[in-house]
């Protein structure tokens, strides 16, 4: 089963928008945001918990099963960089980690198909907590 999950408003509404666009539009291997985004409890950015990962969060994370820790930010396509341990939205990682909170796990596959098991451990910086409604 998975875990409950909270979207702002805006993110919704930038999301939704990029799927729009042609380049994107028809492509399956975003039906899982697409999915995601359905499904989820949207809010407004003010009354965001500061414990959800939202866009441009900052998060830590342990994978369960060998218990190495990452720490990433949720990045819009443009502004992925692996390098910088920014992940792409698009990506099933990315998308797997939009509006998750502190404590909650969730299941997804490795670019090899590997089924691994992240656990969110702490949301170490959330724009909307900083009062940064645009990023």
């Amino acid at each position: 089963m998975k875990p409950s999950i909270i979207v702002s408003s805006s993110d919704l509404e930038r999301l939704e928008g990029l799927l729009t666009l042609p380049a994107f539009r028809s492509r399956s291997d975003l039906d899982g945001l697409r999915a995601e985004l359905e499904r989820a409890d949207v809010r407004e950015p003010q009354d965001m918990p500061a414990d959800v990962i939202t866009m441009n969060s900052r998060a830590r994370f342990v994978e369960e099963g060998t218990g190495r820790e990452y720490e990433l930010t949720l990045a819009y396509p443009k502004d992925a960089n692996a390098e910088a341990h920014r992940v792409s939205i698009f990506s099933p990682a990315g998308s797997a980690l939009l509006g998750l909170s502190a404590g909650q796990s969730i299941d997804w596959k490795s670019a090899d198909g590997k089924e691994i098991r992240l656990k969110v451990l702490e949301v170490t910086w959330q724009p909307e907590a900083n009062g940064q409604f645009e990023l």
